[in-house]
């Protein structure tokens, strides 16, 4: 799955995997690349939060990201590996003020189709 361009964060680009194993859990790994540091965008949020959504419509965070970046690129980046028992149909990663948020509260920044 690709992430859609973001009218929040244009440069922002990435992608979704989502791999079944033998006890039918999902592995969901997600990259993104030139993600700008939430406090930079306007207004300024705190933290970038992962969720998804499955077929029968149920939300689920999945984690918080980070963006950063390596000793001789200025390319901020980011991923995040989680198992889960459910497919997502749908990731999308917010912007919000505070990391211990149990719904998405703050702006979209990135998504995948549905």
């Amino acid at each position: 799955m690709q992430f859609q361009n973001s009218s929040i964060v244009p440069g922002a680009s990435g992608n979704v995997t989502v791999k079944q194993d033998k006890n039918k859990n999902y592995t969901i790994h997600l990259d993104v690349v030139n993600l700008a540091p939430p406090d930079k965008l306007d207004p300024p949020q705190n933290a970038y939060l992962v969720w998804m959504e499955s077929d029968n419509n149920s939300l689920k965070k999945l984690g918080q990201i980070t963006t950063s970046t390596g000793l001789f690129s200025k390319t901020f980046k980011a991923d995040l590996t989680v198992v889960e028992t459910v497919k997502p149909d749908r990731v999308f990663i917010t912007a919000e003020r505070s990391s211990d948020t149990q719904y998405p509260d703050g702006p979209v920044v990135l998504t995948t189709k549905r």
